[in-house]
């Protein structure tokens, strides 16, 4: 029973149930108060599309560039978006400027940080426009993104939205692994959203961890406190929401129905390995150069960082365990004694037990994934999540000894996108 309840805080997180808690607490709240945000996206906002600007850093993305532009236009008026290309030595500049963008183009790589500072600059955006959305060049935004999102800022508190992050399904991946690592991804995102980041978002406690620099909205006025290019960071999106709390400039806002855009996720495991490390490595790197302080950010942070560690170090450690585990069962069961050394073990860690242990929180969440994204496939591909669970656990600890054993702050590094698969066309969605 012990290696079974282990397994499943491992598994499931303190923080998951905890936070799932104050946003069930939330939700209860504003269906009995009828709270205004309910009807937000039926009332027009205070700040106006005109209002907002689009920026968008981008590296060799002339695959999806002009996509992501025409979905920010059906939102905004022409002009309001702008691209810094990054260094880009593929035809990114071309096609950005053919969708209508006002298009700088560096020469030198920079990295996403350092292009976005320098296009908040360049086109004087802080000053020119009452809010600014960072998106990422692979994202497309959802139709009502602005007319859910812009009423948090009728809130004078409020200085940034997070958007919602989902997966897109077209183009498909191209193989069965790309769609499961897909699928994966997609539930990361739900549960993230869902269960965390909407408790946190709560007015009274604003704790949210990121902004995700993907699609997201920040209030103009705020960005010059901001230091966005920070030396040493391998991502931008972190930084910059731990600098709102440092700094107390305001709450950050967040709601599952509101500000939703879709990303292109990676479809080879090279790709994933490479993102989720950048990630990864960026919050460490991020966590370090902030350290942690008084106040409720810091304590909900410190507490999601000791259960991070923690459990990435038992789910590493239950896999030779329930090997042996095995090893010990299968030979008792065959020979009738007990292998030397090992036989206690199989005794008090059960291979059933943490198996169980493991799997059953874990599809849980699929389920729960099914029932927010009404995708009943993942049901089937579930069953192989709880093995990128132990690959997340390794790179989470080879990256947070990266940022540790660091004896360098360096610059912002360049940036490589990963492979990015083209928007299927008129034509060949027909011939499918």
């Amino acid at each position: 029973m012990s290696a079974f309840v282990i397994a499943m805080v491992v598994v499931l997180g303190v923080n998951t149930v905890l936070w799932s808690l104050v946003g069930l607490g939330r939700a209860m709240f504003a269906f009995f108060t009828r709270h205004r945000y309910r009807r937000w996206p039926k009332q027009r906002s205070r700040v106006e599309a005109g209002s907002v600007a689009v920026l968008i850093a981008a590296h060799n993305e002339q695959l999806v560039i002009a996509r992501t532009i025409r979905s920010a236009y059906a939102l905004v008026p022409h002009g309001n978006v702008f691209v810094v290309s990054d260094g880009s030595t593929d035809g990114t500049v071309r096609a950005a400027v053919e969708a209508g963008a006002r298009v700088m183009d560096l020469s030198r790589n920079r990295g996403k940080a350092g292009a976005l500072t320098v296009g908040i600059t360049h086109f004087n955006l802080a000053d020119s426009f009452e809010v600014v959305m960072l998106l990422d060049a692979d994202t497309v935004l959802a139709p009502d993104y602005l007319a859910t999102g812009l009423p948090y800022f009728d809130d004078p508190t409020v200085v940034a939205v997070a958007g919602r992050a989902t997966t897109l399904t077209e183009p498909q991946p191209r193989n069965r692994v790309g769609r499961f690592l897909v699928a994966y991804r997609e539930r990361f995102y739900v549960v993230i959203q869902y269960l965390i980041k909407y408790g946190q978002a709560a007015r009274p406690i604003n704790v949210v961890s990121i902004v995700p620099g993907f699609a997201s909205m920040y209030r103009a006025r705020i960005l010059a406190d901001i230091d966005i290019a920070a030396p040493g960071l391998a991502i931008e999106d972190f930084n910059m929401t731990f600098e709102v709390h440092a700094k107390r400039l305001g709450r950050i806002a967040f709601r599952p129905q509101s500000a939703i855009a879709s990303t292109q996720d990676p479809d080879t495991f090279a790709d994933y390995r490479k993102q989720l490390h950048r990630w990864t490595l960026g919050f460490w790197q991020t966590v370090r150069r902030h350290g942690l302080h008084f106040g409720a950010f810091w304590a909900a942070l410190g507490l999601y960082i000791l259960e991070l560690v923690v459990s990435s170090v038992v789910l590493l450690m239950l896999v030779p365990l329930f090997i042996v585990s095995c090893v010990a069962t299968i030979w008792f069961d065959s020979t009738g004694t007990e292998l030397a050394g090992v036989g206690q073990i199989a005794e008090t860690f059960p291979p059933l037990a943490i198996a169980l242990g493991v799997f059953i929180p874990d599809y849980l969440l699929t389920i729960f994934t099914v029932f927010v994204t009404g995708r009943p496939r993942y049901l089937l591909l579930g069953l192989g999540f709880p093995f990128m669970r132990v690959v997340d656990a390794t790179i989470c600890l080879r990256s947070l000894a990266q940022a540790l054993l660091a004896t360098t702050v360096a610059p912002a590094g360049a940036w490589k996108s990963p492979v990015r698969r083209p928007p299927v066309t008129a034509g060949a969605r027909r011939q499918l």
